[in-house]
């Protein structure tokens, strides 16, 4: 039977002997205890679970995270295959949400998964990401980035941006603390309620689809999900704005932090 066809289900009963501290083992000489229970009770939430989300969910997972939640509103296709790491075969048609959220479960059972299959706007954001501690962004469009920036600063809650195009990524981590989303980026929203017009105007800025190739969006997505770590556990320097990391893979000499 595919792991896909089976619902809710319990942990296997070979890996009932396992546990949390079983699964997180190896990382435990890098944070104490106390720390990785941080992250263990940590709520994040993630918007997409596309090629950069499906990197960012299951490294939060396998770093054993305890709470996540995951909103997209689309269904995996073939053009999906090259670079989106939950896609498959056997996902072709289901929901991103459904899919990831099952992947998650035989990831790691320890992490809840909290799946919303709907396109993410003002009027839901609440709802969804109301009691997030972090959210990271694995979004594909720049409205949808304004939208969340801007929830989580009005609501004091860490952003984790990422960004793809092409064989070049850029992550940074915003905060009520840093410039904003917006002004970092010099976006025409600035200031601006998010009605029709502003909308059209952020749009403007996107023309198409953007290429991409395979570990782009899933390096991004490594990197956003130790940033969310980094946040949690108090370990290592966050990536705050002004500062963002670049990198461009045809290009290793690319890889360094800028401060725009």
């Amino acid at each position: 039977m595919s792991i896909w066809t089976k619902k809710g289900g319990n942990m296997p009963e070979r890996y009932k002997g396992f546990g949390y501290w079983d699964i997180a083992t190896r990382q435990m000489s890098i944070v104490t205890k106390s720390q990785q229970t941080r992250f263990q009770e940590a709520k994040i939430g993630v918007v997409g679970c596309g090629g950069i989300g499906g990197g960012t969910i299951l490294m939060l997972a396998r770093m054993g995270l305890g709470d996540l939640t995951i909103v997209d509103k689309d269904e995996y296709d073939l053009s999906n295959l090259n670079r989106q790491a939950i896609a498959s075969l056997e996902t072709i048609g289901i929901t991103k949400t459904e899919a990831t959220k099952e992947r998650v479960r035989i990831t790691n059972p320890y992490t809840k998964v909290n799946a919303f299959n709907e396109k993410l706007t003002p009027d839901n954001i609440d709802r969804i990401f109301g009691d997030r501690d972090i959210i990271i962004d694995a979004l594909d469009n720049l409205y949808s980035r304004v939208v969340v920036s801007r929830y989580a600063r009005e609501n004091d809650i860490p952003y984790v941006h990422g960004a793809i195009h092409g064989t070049q990524g850029q992550v940074s981590v915003f905060t009520k603390d840093t410039p904003s989303y917006e002004e970092l980026f010099s976006l025409p929203s600035i200031g601006k309620e998010l009605g029709e017009e502003t909308e059209a105007e952020i749009k403007k800025l996107t023309k198409g689809v953007p290429p991409v190739i395979g570990p782009v969006p899933n390096i991004v997505g490594c990197l956003e999900s130790f940033e969310a770590y980094k946040l949690v556990t108090g370990i290592g320097e966050v990536n705050y704005a002004p500062k963002i990391l670049n990198f461009d893979l045809l290009n290793l000499e690319s890889f360094k932090v800028l401060e725009l």
